[in-house]
């Protein structure tokens, strides 16, 4: 294989500018955003950094041709044209993800059917060995992005998403996606608040999500490093040497950033969501260094120490379901960052933008983000010290995309 490849991170819509600096800073080169990914250039290990170490990436692809395919047959052929024996063994496992999108071709299942077909029909006739499919942990994930009639067929290395970092508990479902938190804190600009020593404070933390992703940026760990088998760990271009050396300079980073980490706190009323928060900060390994509280926003103090980044993803109609008292819950939680955190910066994240005149704050910046199909904004505060007179609020935020 050359020694340079062209590879592909797919991301949530909205992320693709922070996720093109996140892998320049990376040691990506030739990185180019588009929509809902980032392409790039660069070594295996390049890909295999990305992998380790992005916030904010969903998957990274190795792509491998693209061809068009109007037709079932144009889709197998181009596919079988491909030199499968380089990726798996005769007797290994593969599966096939496809999506479409404006193509003749509109059934996915029927698409990424063909192309197994086509990777097993070449191998069988080259070896007289053909593969199996193996959906949970296969050898070898192909990707399939059917989009005019056009196919362009990748390699996953990622293999499950990587928003999936290993330290969720098993079947704990969450608002919020670890790499949509990772955003919001990025965009918070996080990173520089916690090289100052800055503490972070979520007082509606839920299963801790924000938290977690926040102690993991400041404590400069590899997002990656809790997660035990990926997409390239028994693909044939595997370089496991090159992969370990990654792991090991990983680690010794953790540990250095763990003994740094600044003020990381957060609190919830409902007991079920400080329990889930808890066992989550301990399996990230975060126990003892990530404080969580059971506490109702109505019983918070004002924060001791300097000031810092207070960071929530407050309960939209979805959330909240039939318990309503949005408006007074928005307000609430106003009261709360001004009385609570003054001096202090804000991000306050939202699907019901519309309620956001009721937080009594004037937002300094705002952007827009997609938690998987809803539209969301992201909302950055300066909250006045105390003593100073805030800024009066704006008039409900426009129900259009963009950033104001």
């Amino acid at each position: 294989m050359p020694a340079t490849h062209t590879f592909f991170a797919t991301s949530p819509l909205g992320v693709e500018p922070l996720l093109a600096a996140e892998l320049e800073g990376l040691g990506c080169g030739q990185v180019r955003p588009t929509r809902a990914g980032v392409g790039f250039e660069g070594s295996l290990e390049t890909a295999y950094r990305a992998c380790l170490w992005s916030r904010l990436a969903s998957r990274v692809l190795l792509p491998l041709a693209s061809f068009p395919a109007p037709t079932p047959r144009d889709l197998y052929d181009g596919a079988r044209a491909l030199a499968w024996g380089e990726h798996v063994a005769p007797d290994g496992t593969l599966c096939v993800d496809l999506s479409t999108s404006r193509s003749a071709i509109t059934h996915s299942r029927y698409g990424a059917l063909k192309v197994k077909d086509a990777i097993v029909d070449r191998l069988r006739d080259e070896t007289g060995v053909r593969p199996s499919v193996d959906t949970a942990r296969p050898d070898l994930r192909v990707n399939v992005y059917l989009h005019r009639d056009r196919a362009t067929v990748a390699v996953d290395l990622s293999g499950d998403a990587l928003h999936r970092r290993g330290w969720r508990g098993v079947g704990r479902a969450a608002p919020l996606k670890e790499n949509l938190a990772a955003s919001v804190l990025l965009h918070a600009r996080w990173p520089a608040l916690a090289a100052g020593g800055a503490p972070l404070v979520d007082p509606m933390c839920g299963a801790g999500t924000l938290l977690v992703e926040g102690a993991l940026i400041a404590a400069d760990a590899a997002p990656g490093l809790g997660r035990t088998a990926w997409g390239f760990s028994r693909w044939r271009g595997h370089d496991a040497a090159r992969w370990g050396a990654l792991v090991a300079e990983a680690r010794e980073r953790r540990e250095a950033g763990l003994d740094r980490l600044p003020r990381v706190a957060g609190a919830d009323r409902d007991p079920k969501a400080v329990a889930a928060a808890r066992d989550n900060l301990r399996r990230a390994g975060l126990e003892g260094r990530v404080a969580v509280e059971r506490r109702a926003l109505a019983e918070r103090v004002p924060e001791p120490g300097p000031p810092g980044l207070v960071v929530v993803n407050p309960p939209y109609g979805e959330r909240l379901g039939a318990e309503g008292g949005l408006e007074a819950l928005y307000a609430e939680l106003g009261a709360t960052l001004k009385g609570c955190f003054p001096g202090w910066r804000a991000a306050v994240l939202t699907g019901a933008p519309d309620l956001a005149h009721h937080l009594g704050l004037r937002a300094d910046r705002r952007q827009t983000l997609y938690n998987g199909a809803l539209e969301c904004r992201l909302l950055h505060f300066a909250i006045a010290p105390a003593g100073e007179r805030p800024r009066k609020a704006r008039p409900p935020l426009a129900a259009g995309p963009g950033t104001p």
